[in-house]
């Protein structure tokens, strides 16, 4: 797919940490791959900055992200001369002038990117309506989170939407444009064998996992005001959670695709009252060792006050109140500070009724099938096969659905090393799995908004958390602590325990 038209992308908080790490380095990898038409990006920052330092500093920070095996100055070269900078106080209007400037008045292709806190989404919009800088064509997209209740969502949203037309409005959530989520769709989709078993009668239960080994380093500020409950659950887990709970959609087309994951999001079981202490965890880090080094808790760093209840860990217990999922529990965890970075969703089969083979376990083994959305993207099913030798002894045995290592290693846009081989000309999309930024721009340079959140999809969500938000803020509970470089309070192993379950921990990955 290509994009026709000439673009113009006009990027607030365009030095801020998100465009440094991903954004800027998303569009070089498509510059890389020229699948970029003709047109210009705009950075848009509070301070004066000479324009020289600004490709400066981008060039460094999209350098460090990129896999030395793409990076390629020729490439940057092109990006580079796309880039223009323009100093504007977003709660400004008459900044919006030097802005107006540089756009060109017919442009069809305009794509206003709000990175952002979301509190200043409405002043920007009302500015950019101010200067005459919206018209039928232009789009936006908005980061997460969006508000920090239903209330402040559905306000913002309001705001927003008395410029924009819904169809003009791009919410985006990065999980959704990872390779294996798409997979999991395909997965499904695409093959009987996994959608005939995808229910109730032959799934015991299914587990999301978003763990981060990191604190929360720069972002206390931020995190002190949102909490892991807000920037992780609220958008991302829920989202996941609705890509492998939906309906197959009539067709693969935008709104087919989220009317589905909108009905899933209305049928989960609301969670209230006594049930909310039953089935929801929330942790916060304390001291401990991370990577081998001795790491602070989370109210010890620097931003966070010392007496701090923000949650860095959930977990939760779900259920969704529909014929293809009763019974069938969803766990769902997310948490700062744990044992490694990982991001995974295990699908757990029930357990065969009886066997008549020699187990090297007592109970018999159940199948998992296992979708790994970072660090390493993959699928693995999980069997059991004969142990090589006399008799019939059973064993597990894993079906990986991965590149081999040679091919993944190649397959990798955005590794951290040092070694890697220099650029050839052969480096470019088909050589490696796209990053979810790098997919979602351009979707939305491509007006596309299939894996983008809907106005009613986003709101649901927010309805669902907020009697949960609402407990929590009653019964001023503190979190419960855990050791950094663990996998959480010891309440969220109790969790699953009591239903007879285990995490899917490093153990088994």
């Amino acid at each position: 797919m290509q994009i026709e038209q000439p673009f113009e992308l006009v990027l607030f908080g365009g030095l801020g940490d998100l465009a440094l790490r991903k954004l800027l380095p998303s569009l070089y990898l498509l510059e890389l791959d020229h699948r970029l038409p003709e047109g210009n990006i705009i950075a848009i920052g509070r301070s004066e900055v000479e324009h020289k330092q600004v490709v400066k500093k981008i060039k460094k920070a999209v350098f460090t992200q990129i896999n030395s095996a793409f990076q390629c100055d020729k490439s940057w070269q092109r990006l580079a001369q796309r880039l223009h900078y323009v100093a504007v106080d977003g709660q400004r209007s008459k900044d919006y002038q030097k802005l107006a400037t540089i756009l060109q008045n017919d442009c069809q292709n305009r794509l206003f990117y709000f990175a952002t806190a979301s509190f200043l989404y409405a002043e920007i919009a009302q500015n950019l309506h101010k200067s005459k800088l919206i018209n039928r064509h232009t789009k936006v997209v908005l980061e997460k989170p969006i508000g920090h209740d239903l209330a402040s969502a559905k306000a913002i949203n309001s705001a927003v939407a008395e410029y924009f037309e819904e169809c003009q409005i791009y919410r985006i959530d990065h999980y959704l444009g990872k390779e294996t989520v798409q997979n999991l769709m395909v997965l499904r989709f695409a093959n009987s064998i996994f959608e005939s078993q995808w229910n109730q009668q032959y799934i015991d239960h299914i587990q999301i996992t978003i763990s981060e080994s990191l604190g929360v380093e720069q972002r206390a500020g931020f995190y002190e005001q949102v909490g892991a409950f807000r920037d992780m659950v609220q958008n991302h887990l829920l989202q996941l959670l609705c890509i492998v709970a939906m309906e197959p959609p009539a067709k693969m087309e935008s709104d087919a695709v989220r009317d589905e994951k909108v009905k899933v999001i209305k049928a989960l079981k609301p969670i209230e009252g006594s049930d909310i202490h039953d089935n929801v965890i929330r942790g916060q880090y304390s001291e401990g060792v991370s990577e081998g080094a001795i790491v602070p808790g989370y109210r010890d760093e620097t931003g966070v006050d010392d007496q701090s209840d923000t949650e860095t860990f959930v977990a939760m217990k779900v259920e969704i109140e529909n014929w293809r999922w009763a019974g069938v529990p969803f766990y769902l965890r997310t948490g700062k500070r744990l044992a490694e970075r990982a991001c995974e969703i295990v699908v757990q089969f029930k357990k065969i009724p009886h066997s008549i083979f020699s187990m090297q376990h007592k109970e018999p083994m159940a199948n998992k099938l296992i979708f790994r959305l970072q660090p390493d993207e993959g699928i693995r099913l999980q069997l059991c096969e004969k142990k090589v030798g006399s008799g019939m002894q059973v064993r597990p045995m894993t079906l990986s659905l991965n590149p081999d290592a040679a091919e993944q290693k190649k397959a990798t846009g955005s590794a951290f090393e040092n070694n890697q081989e220099k650029p050839t000309a052969t480096n470019s999309a088909e050589d490696r799995v796209p990053e979810a930024y790098e997919r979602l721009l351009f979707d939305a340079l491509a007006s596309n908004p299939t894996l983008f959140l809907r106005d009613d999809e986003l709101m649901h969500a927010w309805d669902w958390v907020d009697s949960i938000l609402a407990e929590w803020k009653e019964t001023d509970d503190s979190p419960e602590p855990y050791t950094a470089g663990s996998w959480g309070p010891a309440a969220a192993t109790l969790l699953m325990a009591k239903d007879g379950r285990l995490w899917n921990d490093n153990n088994e990955r």
